[in-house]
């Protein structure tokens, strides 16, 4: 008796420690959230009128906010470019040939259930999602990185990643964030041999944005090496990898069944200008272009790519060599896709925000930084500086992406 006793004691002193840890994981996440969210609030509302305005751009069905000073630029300053496109397909739904296939349903789907609930505000429903995924992602992105490195790792994972120059998108109307807490959450129910979670998460992240596909291979690559380490078998993480990419093969069914055209998607990337190259010729014209038109009235944008894309993919390589195969082969493919179908005059284009959610690479800085003996709260104020510069230039409808 006195055994059982003992153990029912040990069992009730864990799970208090793990509430107590995950507590205290939240605040610290939290804190990191609020003060994102506060630097955006204020840098919104000053960035309006700040610089002179760009010409708004519509999208089919939802006409473009056009930027006026105020105090209500804490929430408006938000509404642009492919928010646009979500908002109009939560509101609206999908339309045949106006290039809305582009866009992967999971996120407007989520905000137009929130918006019902809230009684019809697709915009604020739209911001409450992408916030709150947001937040959730930190914490998940968190209990990863501990459970592959350290809390000192996670902590300062978390702040890099808060604090990139372009982070500002996972609070604006885009599936950025949802994206994130779906693929992060794939690898943590995979690294705990958790199948189930990790296919439905993985099949959840293909239904919310194009690359969610690499999480197939991903999945599979880490139920192959975890069998080879004599964890688990192989065949419910290999489920896992399949169900994922059913969560792509069900929206390209969608479209055959609705256009009669299951590659809709991607032929829509044609209307919007992108061509195949391979990666290599992306970067190489990106490089030469960067610094090619930096004395033309709009060569900042190409040379803004460069300065951020590279300096990422550094650190994207570094943790393809340190990392598990599985989060390399997630990083590789998580790159190659956009790397791969460019704006043909600015093949870098876009890549500052699809970055955002190759968080190994989070890692691989947090480690030199580390190393290097660079505080990760110096390389979140450079990054506070990019938000602030891109920020007044996005809310103003330049062409950031």
């Amino acid at each position: 008796m006195r055994t059982k006793e003992r153990r029912d004691r040990v069992l009730v002193a864990a799970i208090r420690d793990q509430r107590a840890h995950l507590l205290s994981v939240v605040r610290y996440c939290a804190l990191v959230f609020v003060l994102l969210r506060l630097l955006t609030f204020v840098v919104g509302v000053v960035a309006v009128g700040l610089v002179p305005a760009l010409d708004p751009v519509d999208v089919p069905g939802w006409p473009a906010p056009v930027p006026e000073p105020g105090w209500h630029n804490l929430f408006t300053a938000w509404e642009r470019f492919d928010a646009l496109w979500f908002l109009r397909i939560a509101e609206e739904g999908y339309r045949v040939g106006d290039g809305s296939a582009a866009f992967f349903p999971l996120f407007p789907v989520t905000v137009r259930a929130v918006s019902f609930v809230a009684g019809g505000h697709p915009f604020g429903a739209a911001l409450v999602v992408s916030n709150l995924a947001f937040l959730a992602a930190l914490v998940v992105t968190y209990l990863l990185t501990d459970l592959e490195y350290d809390e000192r790792r996670a902590r300062a994972t978390v702040v890099l990643l808060a604090f990139f120059p372009t982070s500002y998108f996972f609070l604006m109307p885009y599936s950025e964030s949802l994206f994130l807490l779906l693929a992060v959450a794939a690898f943590w129910f995979a690294r705990r041999g958790s199948w189930v979670g990790a296919g439905i998460a993985g099949a959840l992240a293909a239904l919310t944005r194009s690359v969610g596909i690499a999480l197939a291979p991903a999945l599979a690559i880490e139920a192959l090496h975890r069998r080879a380490e004599g964890r688990d078998r192989a065949w419910p993480g290999l489920l896992a990898a399949v169900a994922t990419a059913g969560g792509t093969l069900a929206y390209l069914g969608s479209w055959e069944l609705r256009a009669g055209d299951a590659l809709a998607p991607l032929h829509t990337q044609q209307s919007w200008e992108r061509t195949f190259s391979w990666p290599w010729a992306s970067l190489w014209e990106g490089t030469r272009t960067a610094f090619r038109y930096v004395d033309d009235t709009n060569g900042g944008y190409w040379l803004l790519d460069w300065l951020i894309v590279i300096p990422f993919l550094a650190a994207a390589a570094y943790a393809l060599a340190r990392t598990r195969p599985s989060y390399g082969v997630y990083v590789l493919v998580t790159l190659l896709i956009p790397l791969s179908f460019v704006f043909e005059d600015r093949t870098l284009m876009s890549m500052p925000r699809f970055v955002l959610v190759v968080f190994p690479a989070f890692w691989a800085a947090a480690e030199v930084a580390d190393r290097r003996r660079v505080p990760a709260l110096a390389l979140a104020a450079l990054g506070t500086c990019g938000i602030g510069l891109l920020t007044v230039l996005t809310v103003n409808w330049y062409y950031v992406f």
